[in-house]
């Protein structure tokens, strides 16, 4: 591990102007389940770690009416936050999530943070730090970059890629989005809040738009550009809609899913009145099924239904040599969190 300075900051502004020295070449510490593993590997070398943790006003989980309020007037969108809609702090741990009397509407939040099977992990793992969480791609965490490449050769496509993606990997990134909190709450359809570079700005962004898919080694995984700091996740309320996600993970213990799916349907008795499928780990970002969710629309959701729409959803795929069982193995994640949505019990072995 290489030296660096370190600031713990009391205020938003304070962790912002923290954030911007050295030219943007800082780090953010929150849980640290995962910073503190980069800069050991050497995969990080930040002039300063940032300890984000004495910044309260990046903690909680309260609607909107009962929480604080981010500088100026928040919007989303052009639509202002409602009271009823759920402001969650970027510092908020797993726990938390689970044991906030406000996230009981939002099941598949808590069907994610259940899935961390981990006392540890849930206890100091946070919402911010796992949105922005760096692919666990083998090939980046020992060094060859995003992109996994040696000497412009991919390494992902010559060699082991059973964990890379198959949907959106036809340009040069392999590895899969590593957030396991996104799928859900982009099926419920959540913004986020970015603050920075300067301490009076900030925007609120639909969370599918904080992710991209770089194209080149200088690029990153999310739209965050040096100084920002991802601050507040805002989900709305579902409206009487129910939520649900669902992973396939190899272990009982301590792992990543294999592929996951979230979703998050209303429902005109069993006919679909709306819908909206995302999957995790299947792609360099969360994959909204679109076609998917739009074919389900108005549709009797049964078991043919559902099996039907886990089929669209994949159809798409384009499997590297070594990772077709992943096509199966979403299919079923689909098929699962849409029963679980529906309240149809799940065989979870």
């Amino acid at each position: 591990m290489r030296p660096f300075e370190y600031a713990r900051p009391e205020t938003e502004a304070e962790a912002l102007a923290f954030l911007n020295d050295h030219g943007g070449n800082t780090a953010v510490l929150a849980g640290g389940t995962d910073l503190l593993n980069l800069l050991k590997a050497d995969l990080l070398a930040p002039a300063r770690v940032v300890d984000i943790n004495g910044v309260d006003s990046l903690k909680g989980i309260h609607p909107v009416g009962q929480a604080f309020q981010p500088a100026d007037t928040p919007k989303v969108g052009q639509t202002f936050l409602s009271a009823d809609t759920l402001l969650i702090g970027a510092l908020a741990t797993l726990e938390e999530i689970l044991d906030s009397p406000f996230t009981v509407e939002h099941e598949s939040l808590r069907h994610v943070a259940e899935e961390h099977r981990a006392i540890q992990i849930q206890q100091m793992g946070t919402l911010g730090g796992d949105l922005c969480h760096l692919p666990n791609c083998w090939y980046f965490r020992n060094g060859y970059g995003l992109l996994g490449m040696e000497n412009g050769r991919s390494l992902v496509e010559a060699g082991d890629n059973r964990h890379h993606a198959i949907l959106g990997n036809r340009g040069p990134a392999k590895f899969t989005s590593a957030s396991r909190f996104a799928p859900a709450l982009i099926a419920c359809g959540a913004q986020v809040r970015i603050a920075g570079p300067e301490p009076d700005v900030e925007r609120w962004l639909p969370l599918e738009e904080f992710y991209m898919t770089p194209k080149t080694p200088r690029q990153g995984v999310t739209v965050l550009k040096p100084g920002q700091l991802l601050t507040h996740v805002a989900v709305p309320d579902l409206m009487g809609a129910h939520s649900a996600s669902y992973e396939a993970l190899e272990l009982n213990g301590l792992d990543w899913p294999l592929a996951a799916a979230a979703c998050c349907i209303d429902l005109d008795g069993d006919t679909v009145r709306t819908a909206k499928i995302v999957l995790g780990h299947v792609a360099p970002t969360p994959w909204i099924a679109r076609e998917a969710s739009q074919w389900l629309i108005g549709r009797r959701l049964d078991d043919a239904t559902i099996e039907r729409a886990a089929e669209i959803a994949l159809e798409q795929a384009a499997p590297l040599k070594d990772n077709r069982y992943k096509v199966r193995i979403a299919r079923t994640c689909i098929e699962r969190a849409l029963m679980k949505a529906a309240g149809v019990p799940v065989d979870m072995t």
